[in-house]
């Protein structure tokens, strides 16, 4: 006889270990597969999947069972990333600055402006599949794990907004710019590619 998800989640919340390794377990393959999308790096999506079990296990005892269990699970999952994605940014901030006190400062800046690969160069050199992961990689944040969601995770607009703690007319902003955004951004390569 299978034992249904409240039952689990009630043993889990109780301190049953197995009862949540068997609830983690129906949903370990979606959360790392978000990880891993928005991310695209296999050992830091594992380290925000590790992350993300830690919360979970933390924060089930918290757990109202007012909405659906993965729901839940998933909230916690795009947090993460996008705590994941703050963090990266700062730290970005902080190498530029220590990279200035240690280097020449005009070569500094030049290699700052001159980071972007040139268009045609990418074309070249990388298939496209490559190159709109990196037109994805460029959207903001919020842009990013809306997409991610949506087109490679199948979500529907309802339970990203219920993912992300937002309105459902806030999902299909950030969908609208991204979408327009990535156009812009494959439309230039395309242009000067071809």
């Amino acid at each position: 006889m299978e034992v249904s998800e409240y039952e689990l989640i009630k043993a889990a919340k109780s301190g049953n270990d197995s009862a949540f390794e068997e609830l983690i377990y129906h949903y370990d393959k979606s959360v790392l597969a978000i990880a891993l999308n928005f991310v695209r790096d296999r050992d830091t999506a594992k380290d925000i999947y590790q992350d993300v079990l830690i919360r979970v296990y933390r924060g089930l005892k918290n757990f109202e069972m007012r909405s659906e269990f993965s729901t839940w699970l998933f909230r916690i999952t795009t947090n993460v990333c996008l705590t994941y994605k703050s963090r990266q940014k700062k730290r970005e901030f902080i190498s530029l600055d220590e990279r200035f006190e240690t280097e020449d400062e005009d070569f500094g800046k030049f290699e700052i402006m001159d980071s972007e690969p040139d268009p045609g160069e990418t074309v070249d050199s990388s298939d496209m599949g490559e190159i709109i992961r990196n037109a994805v990689d460029s959207l903001s944040v919020k842009q990013r794990m809306t997409f991610v969601l949506k087109h490679y995770e199948g979500y529907k607009i309802r339970e990203i907004a219920e993912m992300l703690n937002c309105k459902e007319g806030t999902v299909k902003k950030y969908l609208f710019d991204a979408i327009r955004n990535l156009r812009k951004k494959l439309e230039l390569i395309y242009q000067t590619a071809y």
